[in-house]
């Protein structure tokens, strides 16, 4: 009798393994398809970004990513309104995309740091027009290093710089946007959080906790929408080339933002979250096999704070 108990405990368990073996494979084979599917399959099957309406809105367009996607854009045949601070950046870039593409573009002078009393004048200039895609991109960290929450220089302002920035600004331009796309049943958000935004980040804490945020509110905005013709896809890059990251060397891990920009827009119809391409997809896969506390631990080990400082100081220097 013991020996039958004891026959049946060991089936039992290697059934377990069976299928505990079978659920991994299978879970990371699917894994292995979507990827295939979203940044390969995708560079031969676009969609067609014209469908969703005449005019993109691009935020942060005259830098970085926000920049990239705005020329992308264009290119792909939409005419772009480009919203950011500093206008004559944004003369410059508006007459530098409409002669690359060919399409008409538009400017909005707007510092989202401001807050709540931007919006209104942004409305109004928006209301005429079909916005058919709205890319929330503008953003800010709240210091030039990996720094601890108190330590960052003018705290307080920083703290409100970066709510209305990196959140509100999301939040308000869709809800600028969004009426008109559920009127025509067609439209397409783009929010772009980070990587930053899977988990906390320390001695990155209000930009990684600012970027859960953006993730969180297009994953269920998607939700409630998708029954009204609405795509809302969570962009989550890693490392791009940008002011941001002080104008890294590009390489197999760092993307120049035309390239992400390219990559990303390929995956829209695709996967409403995202890295954005191939080889920021395989960072995070490769990033989510750390624990959190190995991961906190290097974040703020002395060797990355040494290499942020060094990085700065040189951006500095190439600036100046």
């Amino acid at each position: 009798m013991a020996g039958d108990e004891s026959c049946l405990c060991t089936q039992g368990f290697t059934l377990f393994g069976i299928l505990a073996a079978a659920y991994i494979v299978i879970s990371q084979t699917w894994k292995v398809i979507r990827g295939l599917r979203n940044h390969i399959i995708s560079h031969w099957w676009k969609a067609d970004l014209t469908q969703y309406g005449r005019w993109a809105v691009v935020t942060g367009a005259t830098d970085g990513i926000g920049k990239a996607y705005a020329l992308e854009l264009a290119k792909r045949g939409l005419d772009v309104v480009l919203i950011s601070r500093t206008l004559e950046k944004l003369k410059r870039v508006a007459a530098e995309i409409e002669k690359e593409s060919g399409r008409k573009i538009k400017y909005i002078q707007a510092d989202f740091t401001n807050g709540a009393n931007i919006y209104h004048m942004i409305q109004e200039e928006l209301k005429s027009l079909e916005i058919g895609i709205l890319v929330n991109n503008v953003g800010m960290k709240i210091s030039e290093s990996p720094t601890k929450f108190l330590d960052a220089p003018n705290l307080d302002k920083m703290i409100e710089n970066i709510i209305n920035c990196n959140i509100l600004s999301a939040v308000q331009m869709t809800r600028i946007v969004l009426p008109q796309m559920v009127q025509r049943k067609k439209g397409l958000i783009i929010n772009i959080s980070s990587e930053a935004g899977k988990r906390p980040y320390p001695m990155a804490l209000m930009y990684s906790s600012s970027k859960v945020f953006v993730d969180f509110f297009s994953r269920g905005l998607h939700t409630e929408y998708k029954s009204k013709g609405i795509t809302v896809q969570c962009v989550m890059p890693l490392l791009v080339s940008t002011d941001m990251t002080y104008k890294m060397k590009t390489n197999i891990f760092v993307k120049s933002s035309d390239e992400f920009a390219h990559d990303a827009l390929n995956t829209v119809g695709y996967t409403e979250r995202t890295s954005g391409c191939l080889t920021h997809s395989l960072q995070s896969y490769g990033v989510s096999l750390l624990s959190d506390e190995l991961l906190h631990f290097v974040l703020q080990s002395k060797l990355v704070e040494k290499h942020f400082n060094d990085m700065t100081s040189k951006y500095k220097n190439k600036e100046n």
